[in-house]
């Protein structure tokens, strides 16, 4: 015992155990190199100092080393497959993950579409006005709601009709770049038509929230002017352009990209203006033009004073009665 009562030994022995522990493991990892360089030492210092060795025991020493290097040869290959297979395992991983995005053209685009609004009781939208939601979207997701006899839950995001800068900027846009089906310049996109055709889709979602008691269906206007569209069902997301042409591109649900734009459509949102559709002016199976425009002053979105009771017929003409965009 020292001055303190302690034992001398007890830490030293400790990491003497230590030490012995490391030393096994090694000799374990490394036994093939053990094996052979102690066998080897034994013939080399029997031979040098023993006056030589019979040629059974030097014959028998070499086969030993012999033996230890092929384990070690082998020990070695079993560490490089399961090293090849951990590469395999990461690649046919990424693979995987490639595969869940596919490009989409022509009529891939619409089925697609179609097996995603089948079996969904959620669907978010971005993009520019929402013609094709207004026309296949909302009206076949809610049938089918209707049929199912469940909740659906839709958000949607577009260009804010009372921004005329914005307006303007995606007028040009779909000008510039975008095309019909036939390839033709698209032609009559103009601050008025963009206008209309989101005020359009602000009065389909109130009209359908007011037929299906289980629709929670919320608007949300940006003034930033969006080059894709976006569709997101619970089961993918599908990203189209202006131009039906280009291909389009199919994420499936559970990938890593599908929830990176759960994430960034959210974010979207949380900039814009969103617009309360609860309690308000109710609307006839065949709107009128008072309705609607008692509807656009209760949403706190007047229409401009330059539109006629045609203009607003036009609207709601558009709202309910909108062509396919993707019908060749």
């Amino acid at each position: 015992m020292d001055e303190r009562g302690g034992c001398p030994l007890a830490g030293g022995g400790s990491e003497q155990g230590r030490r012995l522990e490391s030393g096994i493991a090694w000799a374990l990892r490394n036994s093939d190199g053990v094996i052979a360089l102690f066998g080897a030492l034994t013939v080399g210092l029997l031979d040098v100092f023993g006056g030589g060795l019979g040629d059974n025991v030097v014959s028998g020493a070499t086969l030993l080393v012999l033996a230890a290097l092929v384990y070690g040869s082998l020990a070695e290959r079993r560490r490089r497959i399961s090293d090849i297979r951990e590469a395999t395992a990461g690649a046919r991983q990424a693979l995987d993950s490639l595969t869940s995005v596919r490009e989409l053209a022509g009529l891939e685009l619409e089925k697609a579409l179609a097996r995603a609004r089948q079996d969904t009781d959620r669907w978010v939208f971005k993009g520019g006005t929402g013609t094709y939601l207004r026309a296949v979207t909302l009206p076949e997701c809610v049938q089918e709601a209707q049929r199912r006899r469940r909740s659906l839950t839709v958000k949607i995001d577009i260009v804010h009709p009372g921004d005329e800068r914005a307006c303007a900027a995606y007028s040009r846009f779909r000008e510039t770049f975008g095309s019909r089906p036939d390839g033709a310049r698209p032609g009559g996109w103009s601050v008025e038509r963009t206008r209309k055709e989101s005020y359009a889709t602000v009065f389909a979602a109130a009209w359908y929230r007011q037929r299906l008691d289980t629709l929670e269906i919320d608007v949300h206007l940006s003034s930033v002017v969006p080059t894709l569209r976006f569709d997101l069902s619970a089961s993918c997301l599908v990203i189209t352009q202006d131009d039906p042409r280009r291909v389009s591109l199919y994420v499936e649900r559970g990938r890593p990209l599908y929830d990176y734009y759960v994430t960034e459509l959210h974010h979207y949102r949380e900039q814009a203006v969103k617009v309360d559709l609860r309690d308000t002016e109710p609307l006839g199976d065949d709107p009128t033009v008072e309705e609607a425009r008692r509807l656009f002053e209760q949403l706190g979105l007047p229409l401009p004073a330059a539109f006629s009771d045609r203009d607003v017929g036009d609207i709601i003409d558009r709202a309910l009665h909108a062509e396919n965009p993707y019908r060749r």
